[in-house]
C-alpha cells in the first residue's frame, strides 16, 4: 500500500477554517442519524443513507467552512484513490469464489473437510488454520475469501451456525494479518508512525497473542457447546450432493496453490488472486468438463449448481463480477463521504480534540483506540484509520515519552481489526458479502476484534508492555 496523498492534521488547516470540536460533530451526527433512521427505521439499503450524509456534509463543506466545489471533490478523489485497492480486490474476489466454485476447488474443500473435522474441534480448527494462512499471506482479505467461503460450507455441513464460523475465520485472519511483515496495513501503521517494521511487530506481538489465546478458548468452549449430534445421513447427503455436480480431485486444489504459492512469494493481493481466477477456469475446463465460454460466464455472472440438496444449492451460489456492484456502490459511497471530511478538516479535529482530552499514559492509549476506531465509522476505509490517527497523535506520544511503536500498535490493534465492525467500511462490507453472513450477526463472535482493542486498553491501563524512550542521560551510561 504506498500513500498517494497526506492527510491533513489540525495545525495544518488554516485557523480561519479549522472545525471546533462542535461543529466536526455536526456531520458525524448527521451521518450516524442517517444511518440509523434509514437502515433501521425505513429499512432502506446502506447507499442512500449514505448520499444522505454526503449532501449534508459537502453543503457544511462550500457553505460553512468555505471549500470550494474543486477541493471537495478533490477531497473525494483522494480518498477513492486511497480505497481504490479495496474495490478492486472487492470485483477480484467475487470472481475468484465464482471461478473456484465452477472449478471444483471449494466443493472439493467442502467434500474433504466434511470427511475429516468433527463440530467439536471445527471452531478451534478454523482459528488455528485461518491465523497461520493469512500470517503466511499477510492478508486477512485474502484468507477470508477463499479459505473462509471453504469453512463456512464445512460448519454448515457440520451443524456449526454460519455467524460461529465467521468469527473464528476473522479472528484467526486477522490475528495472522497483524503480525504478518506481508501485511499491508501493518507496513503502512510502521510507515506513518515512522516506526521500524520489526519493532513494530514485536512490539504487537504481546497484546495480540493474549487476545488471541482467549479468543481460542472461548471457540473451544463454543465447539463443545454447539457440538450436538448430526442429523442421520447429513454430512454423506451434502457430499454426495457435492459429488453428483462436481467431479471431486486433489486437481480441483490448484487454483488454491497458486495463489497461496504466490502470495507466500511475495506477489501483491491483486496478482496473486488474478492468477487464482485464470486457474480456476483452466480447471473449470479441464477437470470439470466446461466450455471454455461457460467457464467465463460463470465468473462474469456467478454460480447457481443443482445438486439435488437444497442447503448445497445456497452454499454454492455465488454473484460473481455482476454480483460485486452492489457491494462496491456502498464502499464507494462512504469513501467519498470520508473524503470531503477529511477535506473539510472533520477527521482531523476529531482526532485532535480527542487526543487533547488525554491526561494519562492510558488515557492516551484509550483516547487512540477510541479515535480510531471513530477513523472507521466515519471514514469508512482502515487505511485511513491508521494514517489519521498515526500522523496526528505523534506529537502526544513524544511528550509521554513513549516510544513510536506504542502509537503504531495502538493503531493497528484498534483500525486494522474493528474494520469489519462497520457495516459500511470497506471491511466490514468485504468480510459480509464474502463470507456471505451480514455484520450484525458474526459481530458478537468475532472475538479478536472485541478483545484486541480491549487488550489493548489494559495494557495502557497498567502499563505492561508499555515502551519509554531513553532519557540522554540514560543513552550516555549505556554508552559508557
Amino acid at each position: 500500500m504506498v500513500l498517494d496523498f497526506t492527510p491533513k492534521t489540525f495545525d495544518e488547516i488554516p485557523p480561519e477554517k479549522r472545525p471546533s470540536f462542535a461543529e466536526a460533530l455536526v456531520p458525524v451526527a448527521g451521518m450516524i442519524l442517517f444511518l440509523a433512521v434509514g437502515m433501521i427505521y425505513l429499512e432502506l439499503d446502506p447507499q442512500i443513507p449514505l448520499l444522505w450524509g454526503i449532501v449534508l456534509a459537502g453543503l457544511m463543506g462550500r457553505y460553512y467552512f468555505k471549500y470550494t466545489w474543486d477541493d471537495l471533490i478533490g477531497g473525494v478523489g483522494e480518498s477513492i484513490l486511497m480505497g481504490l485497492q479495496a474495490v478492486l480486490i472487492l470485483f477480484v474476489i467475487y470472481m475468484v469464489i465464482a471461478s473456484w466454485i465452477d472449478a471444483g476447488t471449494i466443493p472439493a474443500i467442502m467434500y474433504y473437510g466434511l470427511e475429516f473435522l468433527s463440530p467439536k474441534i471445527f471452531l478451534p480448527f478454523t482459528l488455528v488454520l485461518a491465523a497461520v494462512v493469512s500470517f503466511a499471506i499477510g492478508s486477512s482479505w485474502t484468507t477470508a475469501g477463499t479459505l473462509g467461503v471453504a469453512m463456512i460450507g464445512i460448519g454448515s455441513g457440520l451443524g456449526i451456525p454460519a455467524p460461529m464460523t465467521a468469527g473464528a475465520v476473522l479472528s484467526g485472519a486477522y490475528t495472522g494479518d497483524k503480525n504478518s511483515p506481508l501485511s499491508d496495513t501493518t507496513n503502512l501503521a510502521a510507515a506513518v508512525t515512522n516506526t521500524d517494521l520489526m519493532d513494530h511487530i514485536r512490539g504487537m506481538r504481546p497484546g495480540t497473542m493474549v487476545a488471541f489465546a482467549i479468543s481460542l478458548v472461548l471457540f473451544v468452549v463454543l465447539g463443545l457447546n454447539a457440538s450436538g449430534a448430526i442429523p442421520v445421513d447429513r454430512v454423506s447427503d451434502i457430499q454426495q450432493a457435492i459429488g453428483s455436480s462436481y467431479v471431486i480431485s486433489p486437481i480441483a486444489f490448484l487454483p488454491l496453490v497458486i495463489t497461496f504459492a504466490l502470495a507466500l512469494y511475495g506477489f501483491p493481493a491483486l496478482p496473486s488472486l488474478g492468477a487464482g481466477i485464470f486457474a480456476g477456469v483452466g480447471v473449470s475446463v479441464t477437470l470439470q468438463g466446461r466450455g471454455f465460454a461457460a467457464a467465463w460466464e460463470a465468473v462474469q455472472y456467478g454460480t447457481a449448481p443443482e445438486t439435488g440438496l437444497e442447503l448445497t444449492n445456497e452454499l454454492l451460489q455465488s454473484g460473481g463480477l455482476d454480483g460485486s456492484v452492489w457491494v462496491v456502490t456502498i464502499v464507494v459511497a462512504a469513501l467519498s463521504l470520508g473524503g470531503i471530511l477529511q477535506e473539510t478538516g472533520v477527521l482531523a479535529a476529531v482526532a485532535y480534540n480527542v487526543g487533547q482530552a488525554v491526561k494519562s499514559v492510558a488515557g492516551l492509549t484509550a483516547g487512540t483506540a477510541v479515535g480510531t476506531f471513530a477513523m472507521n465509522v466515519l471514514a469508512a476505509e482502515q487505511y485511513m484509520a491508521i494514517v489519521v490517527p498515526g500522523m496526528t497523535l505523534g506529537n502526544l506520544y513524544d511528550e509521554y515519552g513513549l516510544e513510536s511503536r506504542n502509537l503504531s500498535r495502538a493503531v493497528e490493534a484498534s483500525g486494522t481489526t474493528t474494520a469489519a465492525f462497520v457495516p459500511w467500511s470497506s471491511g466490514g462490507v468485504y468480510m459480509a458479502s464474502a463470507l456471505g453472513v451480514p455484520v450484525i450477526q458474526y459481530a458478537p463472535y468475532y472475538f479478536f476484534g472485541i478483545l484486541s482493542p480491549l487488550v489493548l486498553i489494559f495494557m495502557g491501563v497498567t502499563g505492561w508492555k508499555m515502551y519509554y524512550q531513553e532519557s540522554e542521560e540514560e543513552d550516555v551510561t549505556a554508552t559508557q
